[in-house]
């Protein structure tokens, strides 16, 4: 009878001292807008240290619903007891009630299976001796209201731009720089169509960082304008909705004059010609003045051009496979034949063509 006592009593021992959790889970907002961040959070609380469970617990999907992404995952110790952090960005991608209930699974190690292993007495037919416990999340719901913009979020426009009094053929630089909280991957490239104007565009640029209130970014996208007379950059418009006021606003950028002075480049300016560092210049824009200084030497002074012949192809084929750069190919073909690769110049000035081998193969194959 004593015997039995004894053993009772071990057992409720036993059971006092393993483990026990307790997760809890909360969201930054009980409403929020179609594409808007919101912060979901869940913690796991152990009793005691808790050394023989791991969490199978990741909800990062991207489905016709909502996209998880993982904000940031931490295990630490307060009070001696195991505490594990969960924090997720979620964006609801359509109007109306949602509930967060993920799955996870808490694993627990058996203590024989750790004995086993740092006695180094592996067995491979025990190596997954595991306790699963498949649990149902808190879930969390939330009430989803549509926008009238697709962008959403807190925006800033920044411009920066080269001075509007230029010379003829001299480029303009201009440069498009959108700040805040928000998807910017949504915003299209800005295109620009104006008569009489050679427009070289640099791709978008999108720079951003997950935090609590959702993406910090910058968008970015640069321009040259080269032209012989004067013109207008025209105005662009970007609507957004803003979290903040709850409103439809605008990001404006007006439209700009630009002054060209028609005065004709002389000879030895252009043999002296120097590479120089504008506002924001870009070796990937020096072929565009070179283009045109180009056309516009060939447009006044008239000269007899003899028909190509296999022995200037192979000079040319010569002088492309020395080429050492992709800035030095691109003034080759200028000086070539600018319709003619124009379409290769481009692909080089935008970056969608990087590799020098190729592009060699593409000119002289």
């Amino acid at each position: 009878m004593q015997l039995t006592s004894i053993v009772f009593l071990l057992l409720i021992l036993l059971d006092l001292s393993a483990s026990t959790y307790k997760w809890s889970a909360s969201t930054d907002k009980k409403t929020a807008y179609v594409n808007e961040a919101i912060l979901l959070t869940y913690v796991c609380e152990f009793s005691d240290a808790s050394e023989l469970y791991t969490i199978d617990f990741n909800p990062i999907q991207d489905n016709e619903s909502f996209s998880i992404k993982l904000l940031k995952e931490s295990q630490g110790l307060k009070n001696l007891k195991r505490v594990n952090y969960y924090e997720f960005i979620a964006y609801v991608k359509k109007e109306g009630s949602i509930s967060f209930d993920f799955d996870v699974v808490m694993k627990k190690t058996t203590q024989e299976s750790i004995d086993s292993t740092t006695k180094g007495h592996y067995d491979d037919s025990k190596s997954e001796s595991f306790i699963f416990t498949p649990l149902k999340q808190i879930p969390l719901s939330l009430e989803i209201k549509t926008t009238p913009s697709a962008l959403i979020g807190e925006f800033e426009l920044k411009i920066k731009h080269d001075k509007t009094s230029l010379s003829a053929y001299e480029p303009y630089h201009l440069e498009f720089q959108i700040h805040g909280l928000g998807k910017l991957s949504s915003i299209s490239p800005v295109n620009f169509t104006i008569d009489g104007v050679k427009v070289f565009t640099q791709g978008v640029v999108l720079k951003s960082e997950l935090t609590k209130s959702g993406e910090k970014s910058v968008w970015s996208q640069k321009f040259a304008f080269v032209s012989e007379q004067s013109f207008v950059v025209p105005e662009v418009q970007i609507e957004y909705f803003d979290v903040k006021t709850d409103s439809l606003q605008t990001l404006k950028f007006n439209e700009i004059n630009i002054s060209v002075d028609k005065v004709a480049f002389k000879k030895e300016d252009l043999l002296d010609m120097e590479e120089k560092e504008s506002l924001f210049f870009q070796k990937e824009y020096l072929y565009a003045l070179l283009s045109f200084l180009a056309g516009f030497l060939v447009a006044k002074i008239k000269l007899k051009r003899p028909k190509a012949d296999n022995t200037q192809e192979k000079l040319f084929c010569k002088h492309i496979k020395e080429a050492n750069s992709l800035e030095k190919l691109s003034f080759l073909l200028v000086n070539k034949d600018v319709k003619k690769y124009e379409e290769i110049i481009s692909k080089i000035e935008s970056k969608e063509l990087t590799s020098l081998k190729k592009a060699k193969n593409l000119i002289c194959s």
